[in-house]
């Protein structure tokens, strides 16, 4: 069975839900409250299992009930967790607000996450042994340098989200087989407000980038080409809480499975973009190529898994009614649907 990694951030989500935001030094009423399991990385972890995906998960919770509730999770979820380490100090957190439209607003308070600064070797064999590693940006960059390395000496195929946007190394997208940004994120990276540039942009440097853009759908982009826009499935919206997460998750779980045996010339695509010398990452800036190989571990690497277009169409697919049932009911990973729930609407 092909393995994921999911390297990033744990958290508890303190989530409140309300008619509206408030102004400047107003006080208003919500009319609920509730903790929900979260953070980009348990997210992600979490969809991908639901899906069929056989998940490792890699970072760090704290001493404290929050975490043990984590770990709990994790492991009722069949997610492997010999990576998370319990570090002194807090859980992380997430502070939510859900306005009674659906749309959300997050602060994120890292705790034990910012202690994940550097991989041991246990991780790392995690990463080099897995077929697919999914990265986000709520963990030190340093770490994710390093995850990265590894995945790349290691033949591992890599997925980033990048969120929050953070100043990352020189070289680092180069290193990645696929971006999956939302439409902020996307223009914040690229400087273009256009979508379908932004995503050309974000895959030129190495094969695939999709740009999400909620109820519009997805737009698809490979080796610096456009090839359109993937529509979504409509629903009426309860909270879009983990609705990118969930996309991300079920897209690397679908593509895992169908991986099997396709090992191969999935770097082809990505070499081809590499050539056309399209920049990527506005708020970039630091390590060159060598710093990122000077982190892998030593080895040889097996080829990637070729993940071909009508693969990559077939998992977009699957992750966009997987999105659309999480968005249906409230909380993140409490809303996130199961196999069988998706094969049952594209049945």
């Amino acid at each position: 069975m092909n393995r994921i990694a999911v390297l990033g951030s744990a958290n508890m989500d303190l989530v409140v839900r309300q008619p509206r935001l408030p102004r400047p030094g107003e006080t208003i009423f919500g009319h609920d409250f509730a903790l929900v399991p979260g953070g980009k990385g348990l997210n992600q972890a979490v969809a991908a299992a639901r899906q069929g995906g056989a998940v490792d998960f890699l970072g760090a919770v704290g001493r404290n009930d929050y975490g043990t509730e984590l770990r709990a999770l994790l492991v009722s979820e069949g997610i492997r967790v010999d990576g998370l380490d319990t570090v002194d100090g807090p859980t992380g957190t997430a502070h939510i607000t859900v306005l009674d439209s659906g749309e959300n607003s997050i602060v994120v308070v890292s705790g034990a996450n910012a202690a994940v600064t550097v991989l041991d070797a246990g991780q790392r064999a995690a990463i080099a042994a897995a077929d697919f590693l999914v990265l986000q940006c709520e963990l030190p960059v340093p770490v994710l340098v390093e995850g990265l390395a590894v995945a790349r000496a290691s033949g591992t195929f890599t997925v980033l989200t990048p969120a929050p946007v953070v100043p990352l190394p020189a070289g680092f997208f180069a290193g990645v087989d696929l971006i999956v940004a939302n439409r902020l994120e996307a223009e914040e990276l690229t400087g273009e407000a256009d979508a379908a540039r932004a995503a050309e942009s974000l895959s030129a440097r190495r094969g695939w980038a999709i740009v999400t853009l909620g109820e519009e759908g997805c737009v698809v982009a490979r080796g610096g080409v456009a090839l359109g826009l993937a529509p979504a499935r409509p629903v009426r919206p309860v909270d879009t809480t983990g609705a990118g997460d969930t996309f991300v998750g079920a897209l690397v779980a679908r593509l895992a499975a169908g991986a099997a045996g396709a090992a191969g010339a999935a770097g082809a695509a990505g070499a081809a973009g590499a050539d056309s010398g399209a920049a990527v990452g506005a708020g970039t800036a630091g390590a060159s190529d060598a710093a990122l190989e000077s982190a892998a571990t030593p080895g040889t690497a097996r080829a990637r898994a070729e993940v071909s277009e009508d693969a990559m169409i077939d998992a977009i697919r699957w992750a966009t009614v997987a999105a659309s049932v999480s968005v249906t009911r409230a909380g993140a990973t409490a809303s996130m649907p199961t196999h069988a729930e998706v094969a049952a609407i594209l049945a």
